[in-house]
């Protein structure tokens, strides 16, 4: 019985250059958006569940350092997706704001497939931590058209 051509196994051998190249530019960019995307995720989450995020907070939900924390926020402040307050917490800015849901999003559409696939809800969770930031839109809205047949 013959495979269909999306269930065949790639053709070993080294890909061309050029598509080399865009995959692992593709990676890199997405291991730099990365640690930006879990952090104004997570101060979403804390804004939402107790009105603001502060410094101590993030760094224990993280498992950092305090000073891990406060380099980001310089760099999430300069990047322009959070305002800091003193004494206040952070903020999320529009630019965090818009930044947080579609990372929230992305999110859910990964661990509803893995969960679509049968795999428990506590792997699911954490598992789609780390693939949402890493998969293209194009497979993520296969994964959407996947969840709705299944459901």
């Amino acid at each position: 019985m013959k495979r269909s051509a999306a269930l065949s196994p790639p053709e070993p051998g080294l890909v061309d250059a050029v598509v080399h190249v865009e995959s692992f530019r593709q990676a890199r960019e997405a291991r730099r958006l990365e640690l930006i995307e879990d952090y104004v995720e997570l101060i979403a989450d804390l804004i939402s569940d107790g009105g603001e995020a502060r410094q101590v907070d993030i760094a224990a939900r993280l498992g950092v350092a305090q000073p891990t924390v406060a380099k980001m926020l310089k760099r999430l402040a300069d990047e322009g997706f959070v305002a800091q307050r003193p004494y206040r917490g952070v903020f999320l800015t529009e630019a965090g704001q818009a930044l947080a849901e579609a990372s929230r999003e992305r999110h859910h559409i990964v661990e509803a497939f893995l969960l679509a696939l049968g795999i428990d809800a506590d792997t699911a969770r954490r598992d789609a931590e780390g693939i949402e930031h890493h998969v293209s839109k194009a497979t993520l809205d296969a994964f959407s058209r996947f969840v709705k047949a299944k459901g």
